[in-house]
C-alpha cells in the first residue's frame, strides 16, 4: 500500500505520564509494547541515499514488512513546505507491505546488489485516534478501495524507546498534529524531523561512543533477537548522512 506520511517527532521526559494522558484524549491502544528491529539496504554505490530514499525491512514482534519512502515529487499541488513554516513537517511517500519470510527477502536483497547498511532498534507502543477530516493536496487522491471510503480515518501516535531515549512520532494531518500536541503541551521548539539514523550519529558525536549501529547489544552491551543481516560501519553513514 502507497500512502503520504506526514509526521513530527518530540523527545520524551516522562514516558509513564505521557501514555496515561493518552486514553482521555480519545486514543485507542492499537499494538502493546513490541521488540521491533530494522535493517536499511543500499547498493555499494549509496544510489538510494543519494535519491533520498531509503529500503527498509523490519521484524516488529512476530510481524515483517518491507517499506520504501522517498520525497514527493515536487509540484505545485503537494510541496511540502506548505505543510508548515520551514518545511517544519516530515513529508514522505512510503510503499509498505507485509510480509512471510523476512530472511529469505533479505537474501533476495543482497542478491540483487541490496547489502545493509545499518540497523536500528527499539520498543515501539501503537496508539491512534479517529481523525475527523483529513485535509490537504497529499491526502486527496481517490481511496485505492471502497473500504477505504468507509472506514473512518485514524492518525497515529507511536512511542519508541531506543536504546539512545524516547520519542513519541505523530502521523497525520498537519492541523491534527498541531492540535495534539498542544492537548499534550508539547512545546513546538522541542519537535524534530530527524530520522533514527541522523539522531544516532549526532549521539555518537555528543557521547564518542563507538557503536555501529542503534541496536541495545552494541550501545548497552545487551543482547536482543536479531535478525540474520549483518550490516555496514556507521561512519560511511556519516560521510553521507541518511535524508530520510
Amino acid at each position: 500500500m502507497q500512502s503520504a506520511e506526514v509526521e513530527l517527532k518530540f523527545p520524551i521526559d516522562d514516558l509513564a505520564r505521557l501514555q496515561s494522558l493518552l486514553p482521555a484524549l480519545g486514543f485507542m491502544l492499537d499494538t502493546p509494547r513490541s521488540f521491533e528491529q530494522n535493517t536499511l539496504y543500499d547498493t555499494a554505490g549509496r544510489t538510494l541515499r543519494a535519491s533520498k530514499q531509503i529500503l527498509r525491512l523490519r521484524q516488529y514482534g512476530s510481524l515483517w514488512t518491507v517499506t520504501h519512502k522517498r520525497q514527493p515529487c515536487p509540484s505545485a499541488s503537494n510541496d511540502p513546505a506548505q505543510y508548515g513554516a520551514a518545511g517544519r513537517y516530515k513529508v514522505r511517500i512510503e510503499t509498505e507491505t507485509q510480509i512471510d519470510d523476512g530472511p529469505a527477502l533479505a537474501e533476495i536483497f543482497e542478491q540483487m546488489g541490496y547489502a545493509p547498511v545499518f540497523r536500528y532498534e527499539k520498543f515501539r507502543t501503537e496508539w491512534s485516534q479517529i481523525t475527523s477530516t483529513i485535509d490537504g493536496p497529499l491526502f486527496s487522491a481517490t481511496p485505492e478501495s471502497t473500504e477505504a471510503l468507509t472506514t473512518p480515518p485514524r492518525s497515529h501516535l507511536v512511542i519508541d524507546e531506543t536504546p539512545i531515549g524516547d520519542y513519541a512520532e505523530l502521523e497525520g494531518p498537519p492541523v491534527w498534529i498541531d492540535e495534539t500536541l498542544a492537548k499534550l503541551g508539547v512545546d513546538l521548539a522541542t519537535c524534530i524531523t530527524e530520522s533514527y539514523g541522523r539522531l544516532f550519529l549526532a549521539w555518537k558525536q555528543r557521547t564518542g561512543s563507538a557503536a555501529e549501529n542503534l541496536t541495545f547489544e552494541e550501545i548497552f552491551g545487551v543482547t536482543r533477537a536479531r535478525n540474520s543481516s549483518g550490516s555496514r560501519h556507521s561512519s560511511e553513514l556519516a560521510n553521507n548522512p541518511l535524508t530520510c
